[in-house]
């Protein structure tokens, strides 16, 4: 694994989406698994709190990950903990593209 490509790739994806954020052009954007980036520090909480400040008042953003930073907690209007009760993966599936990547 190359820990630079991944927090290149990272870095770049959330560029990406607080351009979309900040744009007003979408209602709702999902950052899936954002907050496993900042757990590996791909991504500082600080630049994502900044990230979410300069978003358009229009556009809802949901952020997915496990073991979210307090202060995204803190932030966030809404903070849900969801818990596995049964994965393809337990029955031998691998991960299917679309729903696990």
């Amino acid at each position: 694994q190359d820990k630079a490509r991944d927090i290149e790739a990272a870095q770049a994806a959330f560029a990406k989406g607080c351009e979309m954020m900040a744009s007003g052009e979408y209602d709702l954007i999902v950052m899936d698994e954002i907050c496993i980036a900042m757990r590996y520090d791909y991504l500082s909480v600080e630049q994502v709190l900044e990230g979410l400040e300069a978003r358009s008042e229009k556009t809802s953003v949901v952020l997915t990950g496990r073991d979210a930073k307090p202060e995204l907690c803190d932030y966030a209007d809404l903070v849900t903990e969801m818990t596995e009760v049964k994965h393809p993966f337990q029955a031998g599936i691998k991960a299917q593209r679309g729903v696990d990547y």
